[in-house]
């Protein structure tokens, strides 16, 4: 090995045997930004497309505008559903009390009212099957993906309203040009704005 290799050699945290958990994911030093926490491993998410920040903005604000003043509106914080999962959705609305300090790293799962999940090339399964899932178990009871369109590169809106019974979230609409719906409250936002950011 030579010392210009050296130089550069990452050192890789080494989990335990049991996995991870939420309380590591916040005092493991030098995490990469936006590490999440799934069944105790931790994931590294890849750089950002410029479709996913947009839409992301898009979706913030267009969420914002008919916020009730007892909600917030949060983009990439960590959401605690139990010791060994600790996603990182790319949205959420939570209860206006679980904003305790502008210093906090985390929401509860049960102060989450929305997660929204936009689909990266590298976060496809996760975001499609496992973090959903994982989303409804811990009782979150709205959650959107969000996929590009291929045909015109705008935003397409999966909604999913959980069932309580099952436990489980069902489809109830699927949105391309605009958003309209009554859950978590009243929402209405133009996906075509994307063209202009």
């Amino acid at each position: 090995m030579t010392a210009e290799s050296a130089k550069h050699r990452v050192q890789w945290p080494v989990p335990p045997q049991d996995g991870y958990t939420v309380d590591d994911l916040f005092t493991l030093p030098d995490l990469p930004p936006h590490t999440e926490l799934i069944d105790g491993s931790l994931v590294f998410v890849s750089p950002q497309r410029y479709f996913h920040f947009a839409t992301i903005d898009l979706l913030v604000t267009g969420l914002r505008s008919t916020m009730p003043s007892d909600f917030k509106v949060a983009r990439e914080m960590t959401v605690v559903l139990d010791r060994r999962n600790g996603p990182e959705p790319d949205i959420c609305v939570v209860r206006k009390e679980a904003l305790v300090d502008r210093r906090q790293t985390r929401f509860e799962a049960a102060d989450v009212l929305l997660a929204v999940e936009v689909i990266s090339p590298d976060s496809e399964s996760r975001d499609r099957t496992t973090k959903p899932q994982k989303y409804a178990a811990a009782g979150i009871g709205n959650f959107w993906r969000v996929e590009m369109n291929d045909a015109d590169g705008r935003p397409v809106v999966h909604v999913y309203e959980l069932d309580p019974l099952t436990r489980a979230y069902v489809h109830t609409g699927m949105y391309r040009d605009r958003i309209k719906v009554d859950k978590p409250y009243p929402i209405d936002i133009d996906l075509t704005e994307i063209d202009n950011l």
